[in-house]
């Protein structure tokens, strides 16, 4: 049984309604109460009485119920026998997009680790979609995706449905990245027909059709020649290397622009808005290297 309909349940409980509860879960009401009536169909009896005053368990509901959170307290201290060294030492995990500033939090984070006798820290980079995944499965601990402001609504439902909290990072209009010697670097307003005989640097992902976002955002660009590039360092590299290549990309912090001698430049018709948003499962308690990550992200917001 699916533990997330269990939490869902439990809060319908608490709040004795389905509006207020998808309200608490950032989901929408019909998306609840299919949730609560697959359950209720699985468990071949109603938990809830539907009544004017609002959702009342059953007798055989109130049962349930408490044995539903009978078995989110031992899921929890299970997680506690598995991860013993939690207390003693650092327990940190993140799953986030390729992005200079984010990369940038995540080394500084690193870096204030010297010293530690106890570390077990993983980070990957990934598209939004599998990050859902991998923090909602409890694979990794905190998340950050990325997505284009009109998409809010779809997104903050696909995120209430999975059982995550959502912090907003950063909001931020994409911006060109190009070598410092790239012929269009001293041009004050650049249009993207200006781009048409440049070659651009595209997210491996979209090839594979995991990029869906910044795909979408691309509908009409004007390059004719691209290249798939997986790697952040080689996408960087490649900008430095090969003057007539240009990438978009999130802002990115001023010494990553020193070290590969890059510039970043608004194009004058870009209306591409996108958002960075913090996730994590409900009720999960953020540790104090969470929140230190949290903060180097705010300082890397400043240095851009």
């Amino acid at each position: 049984m699916n533990t997330v309909l269990l939490q869902y349940a439990l809060e319908v409980q608490r709040t004795g309604s389905i509006t207020r509860a998808a309200a608490s879960l950032c989901m929408d009401q019909p998306n609840l109460s299919k949730a609560i009536k697959s359950l209720e169909e699985g468990l071949g009896a109603p938990i809830f009485k539907r009544t004017p005053q609002g959702m009342i368990p059953t007798s055989r509901g109130r049962v349930f119920l408490e044995q539903a959170r009978n078995v989110l307290i031992q899921i929890e201290e299970m997680e506690h026998l598995y991860k013993p060294d939690e207390l003693e030492g650092v327990n940190f995990s993140v799953s986030m997009p390729r992005s200079a500033y984010l990369s940038l939090a995540f080394s500084k984070v690193i870096r204030n680790l010297e010293g530690q006798e106890l570390m077990n820290v993983w980070m990957r980079e990934t598209s939004s979609e599998n990050t859902l995944k991998e923090v909602e499965s409890g694979e990794y601990n905190l998340g950050v995706i990325q997505y284009p402001v009109y998409s809010e609504k779809f997104h903050a439902r696909k995120i209430g449905e999975r059982g995550l909290e959502a912090e907003t990072v950063f909001e931020y209009e994409l911006r060109l990245l190009l070598s410092s010697v790239h012929p269009l670097a001293g041009k004050g307003d650049i249009e993207e027909t200006d781009l048409i005989h440049y070659t651009e640097i595209a997210q491996g992902e979209d090839a594979l059709g995991n990029g869906e976002e910044w795909s979408r955002e691309r509908e009409g660009s004007e390059s004719l020649k691209r290249i798939y590039v997986f790697d952040r360092e080689s996408q960087l590299n490649l900008l430095s290397q090969v003057p007539d290549t240009y990438m978009w990309a999130s802002p990115v912090p001023r010494e990553t622009l020193a070290r590969f001698q890059l510039v970043e430049r608004r194009c004058k018709k870009n209306s591409r808005i996108f958002r960075d948003v913090l996730i994590y499962r409900k009720g999960y308690s953020l540790t104090a290297w969470d929140r230190e990550f949290m903060e180097e992200l705010e300082k890397a917001k400043r240095d851009l």
